[in-house]
């Protein structure tokens, strides 16, 4: 491998993979020139390249000198504007939709530095000084008033909180915010400019450091939320009735009604006496700049970059120019120079982190330096993305000067520069990992920053051992269980992906190593189920998955039941997403049956029934996977053993049965389903499986069978309750019961009599049942149930049945129309119709003449549909039900002239003039 670096005219220079030489060179060439052609430079002559943090602050761009320098603001903006446009830029530049917003970063930050200190707060009070003004002010009385208010509010008209929680802390800057807004929508702008003071103050405040990055976050969004009103409320006054602002705007577009404003503004900045609230308010308002002159961003980006120079602590200094950077990327992302510049003040003063004024303060919190340097990297990482966006290869690597000197800036580097250019320039920065400082910020999480990178990126093919080598090295050493693990659970990933399952069981063994002394692994169940789940990611073959040796070791170490069934659940799903073809493989049976079993022990009876349906789903997802082809007899062995692991979950049992019976069709299968049915809790699902089950059996020729399991569904009627549990909610059973019936019917009609139990034995035994079940006071589903049967015994009549099933003789072909059957055929008709018209009867009620019509009117129909109108006993029954349907007047008179008219158009048929009769005895009558 070549190394990054050459030497040429007796200096180290880099080859071209880490060119920040190059630019630090033009960095400090860009100074040179800069402070050649400005006219506020500080003195002309500098031996160093290395510009002395202070000098520049102090070069005559003060903001008050200059707003000093004249008292006609509309002729400062003019002199600023001339002098501007000789620099003109394009300012319409913008980030893109690859750039990461900070919105992205907010969340992560605001979890991730928490405390459990006490925290203090400044609270405005407010002042009624500024509401009693009068439209008749003159403007310097204006003016004169509102640096009043200011001065005010800096003397005291504040109240300190103290002992606040951290939510209690995050609760008040929610409630500062709002009254920025409300003050804002009252037309209270200087009390909003005093709560925006009060809130960046906070931001110098260090005394519980490990919450600063949190802090920063959420003063910022007040910043964001006032420079966003300020500026919005210039842009309004630039529109009128007749034109409205593009959105690249020009400042000649702007009004001076809104120049003037936007100058009071930053006038107003201007007098706010602390540094950092008047950088923070100043930076919150950049945008605004647009309006006053085409380079006023550009000239004012440098301007507070030197400003940040004058904060002391290390740790403000960083975040201030993270904020810089962002408002900077938000307004104008191509001016680099500003970021290149806060990047390098950065370099310059990082080295006061470990000076005597952060020790002693770290020191005074009890803060141990590790603890203190992981508050940078979210300032860092801000400042690195930005430099690095859409930057040549020239901005986009590091010298070793710079970068090596310090792990804490090479893991900035590595997490905000893009991940392909990482992973091409692996082993590089694997060199630079091994020669960096790691004092207060240790190698291993160097290594996991670059392994988070390999994750997205690949490296070269003939690189991929030795790096996975060299960071395993490092990782195996550590002896913290939680430092291994963070790390092992990254690389586990880059593992899986660029090689086979030796290496993985490799890495697996070596965690099981580390992680089972003192059963660490208790502490560590969020990294081990990543582990898992990037392992199963990446193996969709379940038998190379199992063949694994460590694998089923490693799913020990879950020992916590709710961790253990949850690693489980990722397992069966990935099986059922991703296994194409049913398998046999005992390998893969024996293990996934162990998963599953581990589910099913995870249920007790204060499991929720969606747990239980999860649980039965992938449990069942499974089963239908297995197939033994026709070796029916391992088939009904799996379903067995599956029987007795599953019991606890019906479901589960309810399939069985159905792949049991569906699949094979032996005796031991019938008898299998024959004992599982009766242990479940379900009395429709035992009603329903006893049917389908006895619909198999007759399908392959096993009568016997199947007239057991008719008899068993029989003898399970009488035991179905009033109300049934539906999805938590108790709904009556009639209704299902009379469907379960309905498809019964339907099956009886293709069941042969045994010879040794008489004629219809099943029907008859069936009708008892139903006669006996205790039917609701104001229910018809009886009367329903009964003329479905009588639907069935007019299917029985025929000569020859509607459907048959292969290979089984039906009573049409046992008795061929035989008198004595057809006999007990009609007896059984009469003591239904009698039945039926027994309960029209009892309909003779006022409130129930309505329910008597309706069944009349049905009764009659499938008398019309299903009997023989030559008899004239059925004829004039028929008769009798059409007037009975119309006596009261509760028919449908649309429904009575449709079914008249059918008849009538019947009676055409060849064998139907029976019906011409009927139709004239059947008369319509009106409601009158």
């Amino acid at each position: 491998m070549n190394h990054p670096f050459n030497y040429q005219n007796g200096r180290k220079v880099p080859t071209g993979v880490f060119p920040w030489g190059e630019l630090w060179e033009l960095q400090s060439k860009t100074k040179k020139v800069n402070r050649k052609g400005s006219t506020s430079s500080t003195s002309s002559s500098s031996s160093s390249s290395m510009v002395d943090p202070l000098s520049s602050v102090l070069d005559g761009t003060d903001p008050l000198s200059m707003f000093a320098a004249t008292a006609d603001p509309v002729a400062l903006a003019a002199a600023t504007d001339s002098s501007r446009r000789k620099r003109d830029r394009d300012d319409n530049s913008v980030v893109g939709s690859d750039f990461e917003p900070w919105a992205n970063k907010r969340g992560e930050i605001l979890a991730r530095y928490t405390t459990t200190e006490k925290l203090s707060i400044n609270l405005f009070m407010g002042s009624e000084k500024g509401k009693a003004g009068t439209a008749t002010l003159a403007m310097s009385e204006k003016v004169r008033t509102r640096l009043e208010e200011l001065d005010d509010f800096e003397e005291g008209s504040q109240k300190e909180l103290l002992n606040l929680t951290q939510q209690d802390y995050v609760n008040r800057i929610e409630e500062l915010n709002q009254s920025l807004k409300d003050a804002w929508a009252s037309d209270q702008k200087v009390k909003a400019l005093k709560i925006v003071i009060q809130c960046s103050k906070l931001l110098s405040d260090t005394s519980v450091i490990q919450f600063y990055p949190s802090k920063f976050v959420l003063i910022t969004d007040i910043l964001d939320t006032f420079g966003k009103l300020v500026y919005e409320r210039i842009f309004s006054m630039c529109v009128d009735n007749r034109s409205v602002l593009p959105d690249h705007f020009s400042p000649e577009n702007a009004n001076d009604t809104a120049k003037e404003t936007c100058l009071n503004w930053f006038f107003k900045i201007a007098s706010i006496r602390e540094l950092i609230p008047r950088f923070y308010v100043e930076a919150s308002i950049l945008k605004c700049n647009k309006f006053l002159s085409k380079t006023g961003i550009s000239e004012c980006l440098p301007r507070l970059t030197c400003m940040i120079r004058g904060i002391g602590d290390p740790l403000v200094s960083v975040y201030a120019r993270a904020y810089l950077c962002r408002v900077g990327m938000e307004v104008a992302p191509h001016l680099k120079e500003t970021l290149n510049k806060n990047f390098f003040d950065f370099l310059l003063t990082f080295k006061q982190i470990h000076g005597d004024t952060v020790q002693n303060q770290l020191v005074v919190q009890g803060v141990e330096l590790p603890s203190y340097l992981p508050l940078y990297p979210p300032a860092m990482d801000w400042i690195f993305q930005c430099i690095s966006y859409h930057a040549p290869e020239v901005t986009a690597g590091l010298t070793r000067g710079f970068v090596s000197c310090s792990a804490l800036l090479l893991n900035s580097v590595m997490s905000a520069f893009r991940a392909e250019f990482i992973a091409t320039r692996s082993m590089d920065f694997i060199g630079m990992i091994k020669e960096c400082d790691e004092s207060g910020f240790p190698k291993h999480l160097l290594f996991r920053s670059l392994g988070l990178n390999l994750a997205l990126a690949d490296p070269p093919e003939s690189d991929r051992l030795q790096i996975l080598n060299e960071a395993w090295k490092v990782i195996t050493k550590l002896k913290n269980p939680q430092d291994y693990i963070n790390c092992a659970e990254v690389w586990v990933e880059y593992t899986c992906k660029h090689f086979t399952k030796r290496e993985v069981n490799t890495v697996l063994a070596d965690v099981i190593k580390h992680m089972t002394p003192d059963r660490a692994f208790e502490d560590s169940y969020p990294q081990l189920q990543l582990i898992i789940k990037k392992v199963i990611a990446h193996f969709h073959d379940f038998s190379v998955l199992f063949s694994v040796e460590k694998f089923l070791p490693f799913l020990d170490m879950f020992q916590k039941e709710s961790v253990r069934v949850e690693v489980c659940k990722c397992i069966m799903d990935a099986f059922i997403k991703h296994q194409q073809e049913p398998t046999k493989d005992p390998v893969i049976l024996n293990a996934l049956l162990h998963v599953c079993k581990t589910m099913h022990d995870s249920v007790n009876a204060l499991t929720l029934e969606d747990e239980k349906r999860m649980l039965s789903h992938l449990i069942n997802g499974f089963i239908k996977m297995v197939s033994f082809g026709r070796d029916f007899e391992q088939q009904l062995s799996f379903y067995v053993e599956s029987r007795s692991m599953f019991c606890n979950l019906e479901p589960v049992l309810v399939q069985l049965i159905h792949y049991d019976s569906a699949t094979v069709a032996l005796p031991a299968c019938v008898a299998y389903c024959f004992i599982t049915i009766p242990s479940l809790a379900g009395i429709f699902t035992r009603l329903n499986l006893y049917l389908h089950s006895g619909q198999v059996a007759l399908a392959n020729q096993c009568l016997s069978q199947a007239d057991a399991f008719f008899k068993a569904a029989i003898s399970l009627i009488p035991e179905v309750p009033k109300m049934i549990n539906i999805d938590g909610k108790m709904r009556p059973s009639e209704s299902f019961l009379l469907e379960f019936l309905c498809n019964f019917f339907s099956t009886l009609l293709i069941v042969p009599d045994h010879p040794e139990h008489g004629v219809l034995f099943l029907v008859r035994e069936l009708l008892n049942v139903i006669q006996d079940y205790t039917w609701e006071d104001n229910s018809d589903e009886k009367i329903r149930i009964y003329t479905c049967v009588l639907h069935l015994l007019s299917a029985m009549s025929q000569e020859t049945y509607l459907y048959h099933i292969d290979k089984v003789d039906s009573n049409d072909s046992l008795y061929g129309g035989d008198s004595k059957f057809l006999a007990e055929n009609n007896k059984l008709c009469e003591t239904v119709m009698a039945q039926i018209l027994e309960h029209l009867k009892t309909l003779a009620k006022d409130e129930a003449l309505k329910r008597q019509s309706s069944l009349g009117l049905s009764f009659f129909n499938s008398i019309l549909a299903h009997g023989d109108l030559r008899n004239n006993k059925l004829n004039q029954l028929s008769v009798n039900l059409w007037h009975l349907a119309q006596r009261h007047g509760c028919a449908d008179t649309r429904t009575m002239v449709k079914t008249l008219e059918y008849i009538k158009k019947q009676s055409k048929q060849p064998d139907m003039t029976h019906l011409t009769e009927l139709a004239l005895r059947l008369p319509l009558q009106t409601r009158t």
